[in-house]
């Protein structure tokens, strides 16, 4: 009994609002649609200027050359502002008293990716948009030949980065060389080395580490890579041109010069000779054999030698 109660309310309200809807239209179905009747509505929470209200009301004017209420296809009206790339969704309706509401979600950049002389931004959800001529977003810049599929992985990256007061202060950028990934660094010239995007917090927290106890007490010149790649250890790669760092590389230089190098020589004719033995050599005998009358003479058996 509460079931149909509850669907007979459901259906009397729609009716209701329906009667409400077609009389509103049929009222203001021969007024124009002015500036002040047209309400635009930027609803994204960072806010970002790809696309403002006087390009939504110029949209609105283009499908709706007559301005009047009647005439306006909200339907194809939604769907034109939907198709704007920095565009992630558009609600459009009418009130009952004639007032257009339009309702837009801008995308927000998450990094800006730049590979082969090509610029597009990214958003959290891996969408690819284009730059603007007007609007110059600030967010990371990453480099190299990223594929889509790492675009998720990638702003995840990002995001924690900007979260962390430690992480922003230290990386200002991100770059791909073949497989692995490099998070370059605002002190210094060394770049932060992490492979792949896997396990990103233990990474970033064992190169905190490094700095806090050993980085701090060192010239940041010193150093053209640090790798956090690698598990529970941190790998550094000197920078050749940092002058400090010539006595320990010409120390190493020389190290390897001592170090034994292994010379094979050609074999020559008398080396496949087998070595003398010092101990002295079993002498085999032949055996006699019975002289018979049928041979006058018999030949002697060659001797058998083994050398071991």
């Amino acid at each position: 009994m509460k079931n149909k109660y509850r669907i007979l309310k459901i259906a009397i309200t729609v009716i209701i609002l329906g009667f409400l809807l077609s009389f509103s239209l049929k009222k203001f179905g021969g007024q124009k649609i002015t500036d002040n009747k047209i309400s635009v509505k930027m609803n994204e929470k960072t806010p970002v200027y790809f696309i403002d209200e006087k390009d939504i009301r110029e949209i609105v004017n283009k499908e709706n050359p007559s301005r009047k209420v009647g005439d306006l296809n909200i339907p194809e009206l939604e769907k034109k502002i939907n198709a704007l790339p920095a565009v992630d969704s558009a609600n459009v309706y009418l009130n009952l008293n004639g007032k257009l509401n339009l309702d837009i979600k801008q995308r927000v950049p998450v990094f800006r990716l730049n590979y082969k002389g090509k610029d597009f931004y990214v958003d959290e959800k891996g969408i690819e948009f284009p730059i603007s001529k007007t609007y110059s977003h600030p967010c990371m810049l990453v480099t190299g030949d990223v594929k889509k599929d790492e675009y998720e992985k990638l702003a995840e990256l990002v995001d924690k980065i900007d979260k962390d007061d430690f992480s922003k202060k230290y990386f200002i950028g991100i770059s791909k060389y073949k497989d692995s990934y490099n998070l370059l660094t605002s002190e210094g010239n060394y770049k932060v080395e992490i492979g792949d995007l896997d396990n990103i917090e233990l990474k970033v927290k064992g190169f905190k580490t490094f700095v806090e106890k050993y980085l701090v007490f060192q010239d940041p010149q010193k150093y053209s890579m640090v790798s956090v790649k690698y598990q529970n250890q941190i790998v550094t790669t000197l920078n050749p041109y940092f002058k400090e760092n010539d006595s320990i590389l010409k120390a190493s230089h020389k190290d390897l010069a001592k170090a034994p190098v292994a010379v094979v020589k050609k074999a020559s004719s008398t080396s496949l000779k087998p070595k003398e033995n010092t101990k002295p050599k079993a002498v085999v005998k032949p055996k006699e054999k019975k002289k018979t009358p049928e041979k006058k003479t018999a030949t002697k058996p060659k001797a058998k030698i083994k050398i071991e």
